[in-house]
C-alpha cells in the first residue's frame, strides 16, 4: 500500500511539475508549441526531436519539454541523448552541463492482481505509472558522431574587436570556446565561453570574456580571492559583483559598450548591498585591482605614450 501511495505521489509530482512548467511558460507571454523558428542566427532548426541513440522520435508532452528546453537554451539541433547513451557513442557530456528532464509513462499489473486474475480468470487491471529520465542536447556532449550534429546551422562571421582579442590573448589564459554557458572553473583554472557568433548581439560575448577573466583573477596564484562561495550564497554574490564590475571597468577603457547594461546584472546582488553599506566600495575596489591586473597585459599605445613623454614635467 505504501508503494502505491509512493507510486501516486511520484506521479502526481511529476504531472504537476511538467504542467507548472509550461504554465510558467504562457505566464510569460511564450507558448511553447509555437516558437520563432529560425528568428534569430543560431536558433534551434526546425524539426521534432528525436533520440540520437535509437533514431526514434520523441512524442506528446515530450515535444514540448524539449522544444521549451531547446529554445530557452539556444540548442543547434534537434537530437537528445541520456548520459549512457552518449557514453555508447563514443562521446560524453560536458562537465557542467545541465540535462532536461523527459517522461515515460506505461501501465504494469501488480503482482497481487496477476495472482488475483490466475484464482478467478478475470481480466486483469493495470496501474498507470510515469518514470522520468534526464536527457542532453548533442551540442551538450563532445566526441559525438558528426552527424548527430550535421542539421546545425552555420554560425554567422564573428564581429571580431581586434584591440579586445589581442587583450584575451595576452592574458594567457586558457579560454575553451563551445557549449551555451559561460564560466570560470577555479580548479582547473580555465574559461569557457561560447561561441562568438551565437550572441545575441555579438558584441557581448567580449563582455563575457572580460566578466569570466574578473574571476580568473582571484586564482591563489594571481589576486587571490575567495573563490570558494556555492552558488546562491553571498559569497557568491560578492565575486559576481566583482566580476561584473571588473568587466564594465575594461570594457570602459577598451571602448567597448555592451548592449547589455552593467546596471541590470548588479540589481541581481541588490540584497548585498543593502545588507552591508561598505559592499559596494568593497566590490569596486576589488573589481579596479581586477581590472587592471588584465589591462597590464594590453599593448601600450603609442599616441598615448608619446603624449605622456610630451607632458611629463622633467
Amino acid at each position: 500500500m505504501a508503494q502505491r501511495r509512493r507510486q501516486r505521489n511520484t506521479r502526481k509530482d511529476l504531472y504537476s511539475e511538467v504542467t507548472d512548467n509550461i504554465i510558467a511558460e504562457l505566464e510569460q507571454g511564450r507558448a511553447p508549441w509555437v516558437q520563432p523558428w529560425g528568428g534569430v542566427e543560431g536558433a534551434t532548426p526546425l524539426g521534432l526531436p528525436e533520440n540520437g541513440a535509437t533514431g526514434r522520435r520523441y512524442s506528446g508532452i515530450n515535444i514540448l519539454l524539449l522544444w521549451g528546453a531547446a529554445i530557452e537554451q539556444s540548442r543547434s539541433c534537434q537530437t537528445w541523448l541520456t548520459f549512457k547513451q552518449a557514453l555508447s557513442l563514443g562521446g560524453c557530456v560536458r562537465k557542467g552541463e545541465r540535462g532536461t528532464t523527459v517522461v515515460y509513462a506505461d501501465r504494469f499489473t501488480p503482482k497481487a492482481e496477476r495472482e488475483r486474475v490466475r484464482e478467478t480468470g478475470e481480466s486483469p487491471g493495470t496501474v498507470p505509472f510515469l518514470k522520468r529520465y534526464t536527457v542532453f542536447n548533442a551540442d551538450q556532449c563532445d566526441g559525438l558522431p558528426e552527424d548527430l550534429t550535421a542539421n546545425a546551422p552555420d554560425l554567422p562571421e564573428r564581429e571580431i574587436i581586434p584591440r579586445a582579442e589581442a587583450l584575451i590573448t595576452a592574458t594567457g589564459a586558457d579560454f575553451r570556446i563551445g557549449g551555451d554557458r559561460a564560466y570560470y572553473v577555479p580548479s582547473r583554472d580555465f574559461i569557457q565561453v561560447p561561441p562568438q557568433p551565437t550572441f545575441f548581439d555579438q558584441i557581448n560575448y567580449y563582455r563575457t570574456c572580460f566578466h569570466e577573466l574578473g574571476h580568473w583573477t582571484g586564482h591563489p596564484k594571481r589576486l587571490a580571492r575567495d573563490l570558494k562561495g556555492a552558488f546562491g550564497t553571498k559569497d557568491y554574490a560578492r565575486e559576481e559583483l566583482v566580476a561584473e564590475l571588473a568587466s564594465a571597468f575594461i570594457c570602459a577603457d577598451q571602448s567597448i559598450a555592451p548592449t547589455v547594461r552593467h546596471t541590470d546584472y548588479i540589481g541581481s546582488w541588490l540584497e548585498v548591498l543593502r545588507e552591508d553599506k561598505r559592499a559596494i566600495f568593497r566590490a569596486a575596489s576589488l573589481a579596479s585591482k581586477a581590472a587592471d591586473y588584465i589591462l597590464a597585459y594590453a599593448a601600450p599605445d603609442p599616441c598615448s605614450a608619446a603624449a605622456a613623454m610630451e607632458a611629463a614635467p622633467w
